[in-house]
C-alpha cells in the first residue's frame, strides 16, 4: 500500500508569479512608445520666438487647434491627415469653424515662426476670429535662462 499511497501524493500549489510575460508586454510596450513619441508633434516645424510667459491652462481632455505661420507667411491647420500643407485663408476659416462647431470650447492657437512677419501672424489671428474663435493664444518657447550660458 505504501506504493499506491505514493501516486496519490497531491502537488503542492505553486504560489510564485511568472512575471516573464508582463516583462515581455512591458518592454514592447516601451518600444511602441519609444517610435510613436516624435510623431505626437503637432504641425509644421517653426522656429517660436522666445518668450517669458506663464503657460495657459486648456480644459481637461481638450487638445488645442494648432494654426502654424512659417517664415514666408503660409498657414498650416493642425488637423487631419495633411497637416504639412499650407492652406488658404478661406481654407483655414473653414477647418476652424468645423473644429469649433464640434467643440466649441476647443482652444485655439497660433504658432508663429520667429522669421514671420507680425502681419502673417496677425492675419492668422484675425482669419481665426472670423470663422467663430472666442479667443486665440500664441505658443512661444521658454528662453534658455543667461545663468546657464555663463
Amino acid at each position: 500500500m505504501a506504493v499506491h499511497s505514493n501516486r496519490r501524493q497531491r502537488r503542492k500549489a505553486m504560489s510564485d508569479i511568472n512575471v516573464v510575460p508582463y516583462i515581455d508586454v512591458m518592454l514592447v510596450l516601451l518600444i511602441i512608445f519609444m517610435i510613436t513619441a516624435p510623431m505626437l508633434t503637432q504641425g509644421v516645424q517653426v522656429e517660436l520666438p522666445q518668450a517669458d510667459a506663464n503657460p495657459v491652462d486648456s480644459p481637461e481632455n481638450t487638445e488645442p487647434f494648432v494654426v502654424s505661420v512659417d517664415a514666408e507667411g503660409n498657414f498650416y491647420a493642425a488637423v487631419g491627415d495633411k497637416q504639412d500643407e499650407a492652406v488658404g485663408p478661406e481654407r483655414l476659416m473653414a477647418i476652424t469653424s468645423a473644429v469649433l462647431s464640434r467643440n466649441p470650447k476647443t482652444p485655439v492657437m497660433v504658432k508663429g515662426d520667429s522669421a514671420a512677419s507680425y502681419g502673417h501672424v496677425v492675419s492668422a489671428m484675425a482669419l481665426l476670429q472670423k470663422a467663430g474663435a472666442p479667443s486665440v493664444g500664441l505658443i512661444t518657447q521658454q528662453p534658455e535662462s543667461t545663468e546657464n550660458a555663463q
